[in-house]
């Protein structure tokens, strides 16, 4: 008689792939992916910034988490009895002998310690190229203005991580940034005291160690993710921007499968990052906590030097003429750290809201998926390098006594030239580099009317010699024509018949955005044949040899 057997019930690994199977999240995984393999992303060596940052950001989070475990946040005095015998017996903080613990106790703890110091220091030095490749070629223009703000607070979040882990060693370099910090907050009219109070919880070095560990370790690496996050995922609502070439336009992409030959490339230079990362620390120390010594509220070491992405801050203090402080109502105001921290504040804040002051002056509400090249646009280009003459002589000032150290000059001498070049120079540089954009404007205007000299000498019938031009190949004319029209707006009074101050500055200023750039070239201009080549086509050049005249 036959028995009828139920089947035989899925395993638990299948069970739980079926619902996988069902579930939202994995049907939506796969449309992304589906998604990723039909988009392109234009292949430019400029791409590559994003990929370092992130390399980086994944290398100091690892090692971060594991120098987690064994050290201790507190300013608390002991004895060490370590490993490194020159200090033995020494007062040192917590945190220092446990900085020291990992370097000559935990195996590996060095390595780690020095990877992840170079990968806080490679950082922002990622982040500021993609600031710069974004700012030359318009790719912050609409519709990415919010993911330029995306990438500026990356950046601020950068510098935060790097200046509070900087100083939890809490060794004699450390302290002394802290000490130059503790008087910078001193100096702030009114609320200084409160704040120098509220930020060491007391008096130097208070508490300053237990307040900065949970902003480096939680806060900023939280906060990096998150906005890292949301300019990825921007980026993927938005089809990447991409330079101008042949079948390029508004509306497509010209490049790599996004899925997956962008993705395999990334990976492998993400690997190379990391893997440059680790032999560079195996290599080279940075940071040996152990010759600097313990932090002491009483001592100071010389030539001491931040990490190079906060130079600039300490190099804007050591700019301002001294005695500039004044006393008022009973306090003293120190205009001396006041207006450097304005001044720096000014200087972060045009940075960030750039591409909403251009798209005010210049009155372009477009979307926009084809780059600029920086020379196409001068005056944009002239306010970039302007910015970073600017940054660059700040930083520079910050190692105004080791210049005069090491090349035995005067420090007054060199803060001078300095204080020169932060106000002189951005002026220079502005006019310089939009000279030099419109000179090669020009040259490329040259290049695409009447090609290129080959070198070749001809004689023509009516007897004169002339070098052949040839004309550039399609690829070179895709990339060198300028097809953006640009007017400066014009000063219209509103419905009441009235011109504001803001309207008549706002002329002014696009005046002045587009002064002396050149217009795109007229199309049947650049079509008309016009080089040399191109009239010999017409023109049967004369076969006999030079010198040989007379008349047949």
């Amino acid at each position: 008689m036959p028995v009828e057997r139920r089947p035989p019930r899925p395993s638990m690994s299948a069970r739980a792939s079926a619902s996988l199977r069902r579930s939202v999240l994995l049907r939506r995984l796969s449309v992304i992916a589906r998604d990723m393999h039909g988009r392109n992303v234009p292949n430019h060596w400029s791409n590559m910034f994003g990929v370092v940052t992130v390399a980086c950001v994944i290398v100091v989070t690892i090692s971060g988490l594991f120098l987690m475990f064994f050290y201790t946040p507190s300013g608390t005095l002991v004895h060490y009895h370590g490993s490194y015998v020159p200090l033995a017996d020494a007062t040192v903080s917590k945190a220092f002998e446990s900085t020291l613990h990992i370097s000559f106790d935990v195996p590996g703890g060095l390595l780690l310690r020095q990877v992840h110091h170079w990968s806080a220091l490679l950082l922002p030095a990622a982040i500021i190229m993609q600031l710069l490749a974004t700012f030359f070629t318009g790719a912050f223009r609409r519709p990415r203005r919010g993911s330029w703000l995306l990438l500026f607070l990356i950046f601020i979040v950068a510098l935060v991580g790097g200046w509070s882990g900087y100083a939890l060693p809490d060794d004699m370099l450390s302290g002394t940034g802290l000490r130059i910090v503790e008087g910078i907050v001193l100096g702030i009219p009114v609320v200084g005291t409160w704040l120098s109070a509220f930020v060491f919880g007391g008096e130097f070095p208070g508490q300053i160690i237990e307040h900065l560990y949970p902003i480096h370790i939680v806060i900023v690496p939280a906060a990096l993710i998150v906005l890292i996050a949301l300019r990825a995922a921007v980026g993927y609502a938005h089809k990447p921007p991409q330079f101008a070439g042949p079948g390029r336009t508004e509306q497509n992409v010209v490049g790599l499968p996004m899925l997956p030959n962008a993705a395999v490339r990334a990976g492998g230079l993400m690997l190379i990052v990391t893997g440059l990362l680790f032999l560079v620390s195996s290599l080279v120390t940075i940071s040996p906590v152990w010759l600097y010594g313990p932090s002491s509220p009483s001592d100071a070491s010389a030539g001491s030097q931040p990490d190079w992405y906060t130079g600039f801050l300490d190099g804007a203090l050591r700019l301002v003429p001294p005695g500039w402080e004044f006393v008022w109502l009973d306090r003293t105001w120190t205009i001396a750290v006041v207006i450097p921290l304005v001044v720096v504040g000014v200087f972060f804040t045009v940075i960030a809201l750039y591409p909403f002051i251009e798209a005010w002056i210049t009155g372009d509400t477009r979307e926009h998926h084809i780059l600029d090249r920086p020379r196409n646009t001068p005056t944009r280009t002239g306010i970039g390098v302007a910015g970073m003459t600017f940054y660059a002589a700040t930083w520079g000032a910050g190692s105004t006594d080791l210049v005069a150290t090491h090349f035995n000059l005067g420090v007054e001498g060199v803060i001078g030239f300095f204080q020169f070049l932060v106000i002189a120079g951005p002026v220079i540089a502005f006019f310089v580099t939009r000279r030099v954009c419109i000179g090669l404007e020009k040259k490329d205007r040259d290049l695409l009317l009447h090609g290129y000299e080959t070198g070749r000498i001809v004689r023509m019938p009516g007897g004169e010699y002339v070098e052949v031009h040839k004309q550039l190949d399609e690829y070179e004319r895709w990339r060198l024509i300028d097809v953006a029209e640009y007017e400066p707006l014009k000063l219209r009074p509103d419905e009441r018949g009235v011109v504001r101050p803001t309207q008549r500055l706002r002329a002014v200023l696009s005046r002045f955005f587009f002064e002396d750039r050149l217009g795109p070239i007229d199309r049947q201009e650049l079509e008309r044949p016009d080089t040399e080549d191109d009239q010999l086509h017409n023109t049967q050049p004369d076969r006999r040899p030079a010198g040989v005249g007379g008349t047949r």
